[in-house]
């Protein structure tokens, strides 16, 4: 089975809906519709987020308490993926087919949907980089970007107590496993070709089920500092970043979010294809992050929060 594209919708149920409309606005989505009971927004591709009150009647029952994300809506190419999709679906809890939208409970108890992609072709394109023997920006400067503009939402990380039946379910929907952290943690891609992963699932030692972060997409590592920066300024909190995943070999910065739990800023991810074989490795903070800033960069010295600013019209290189 196969056809699925990526995530096209995700749908958060939260508490306090004006904190997530300065939060995402300063992420650098697009605000599409506000209303008293919720707030849509968008990313540059169309991929849609949209924002309600926790006891929104709309959404899925949520698997912990407080704000957290409570759908997952995944796109397909054409309608005749849907029809594949629909037998694999129908036996789940909750199943319910409305307006070319199939929807159900995960074994995970995330409320998942199907429906033919509404993301749409964009022409954008990160800066080109200069490896040794390999250079692909000439006479051109890499650029530098005041905020991030996240091209969609990349993929989800959850918390599950059912790592094995969980990853069965998506591996019979056409999910591929990338790479795991046996018995604790598996990375999914939903197409055999693709960027490392779309879906993480992570058993942690205690029994938990939850969100641990949804991660947006940006165009390259210049605008994942650029947009880390941005909400530094705007005084949001740094959960770790910048930093980079060994693993997906990914660069990121996570931001505590008032929406539930973390979000991400990543680029410059592994592309897989079938001939990528999956790895197994222990869990454990140098697999996680090779590197990475604890507390973020301040985004108006641009420094990290704990050194001292620059002297005044002072180059780093000059003798004190």
């Amino acid at each position: 089975m196969s056809g699925i594209e990526g995530i096209d919708r995700i749908a958060y149920g939260v508490d306090d809906l004006a904190a997530c409309r300065r939060f995402f606005l300063d992420w650098g989505l697009r605000l599409v519709d506000e209303r008293a009971d919720g707030l849509d927004f968008e990313s540059l591709n169309g991929c849609e987020i949209a924002i309600r009150k926790a006891d929104d009647p709309s959404l899925p029952p949520a698997v912990e308490a407080g704000p957290t994300l409570r759908q997952v809506v995944w796109g397909v190419g054409i309608e005749t993926d849907l029809a594949a999709l629909r037998a694999a679906l129908s036996g789940q809890p909750g199943f319910a087919e409305s307006n070319g939208v199939l929807s159900c409970i995960d074994p995970n108890g995330i409320g998942i949907a199907f429906r033919v992609s509404r993301k749409r072709p964009i022409e954008v394109a990160g800066t080109p980089t200069n490896s040794w023997g390999r250079a692909m920006r000439i006479d051109q400067p890499a650029a530098i970007y005041e905020r991030a503009e996240p091209v969609e939402v990349g993929h989800v990380v959850f918390f599950t107590e059912t790592l094995a039946e969980t990853t069965r379910f998506y591996e019979q929907l056409g999910f591929r496993l990338s790479d795991r952290y046996p018995g604790r943690g598996h990375f999914l891609r939903c197409s055999t070709r693709g960027g490392h992963h779309d879906l993480f699932l992570l058993q942690p030692p205690g029994a938990k089920r939850g969100l641990n972060h949804v991660a947006f997409t940006v165009r390259d590592i210049h605008e994942v500092i650029g947009g880390g920066l941005q909400m530094s300024r705007c005084g949001w909190e740094t959960q770790l970043g910048p930093g980079r995943h060994p693993i997906s070999s990914a660069l990121f910065w996570y931001f505590k979010n008032p929406a539930g739990a973390l979000v991400e800023y990543y680029a410059d991810e592994d592309v897989l294809t079938e001939n990528w074989q999956p790895r197994d490795f222990e869990p454990g903070p140098t697999m996680f992050a090779e590197w990475a800033i604890a507390g973020g960069i301040d985004g108006n010295t641009r420094r990290q929060k704990s050194a001292a600013a620059p002297e005044p019209a002072k180059f780093i290189t000059e003798k004190r």
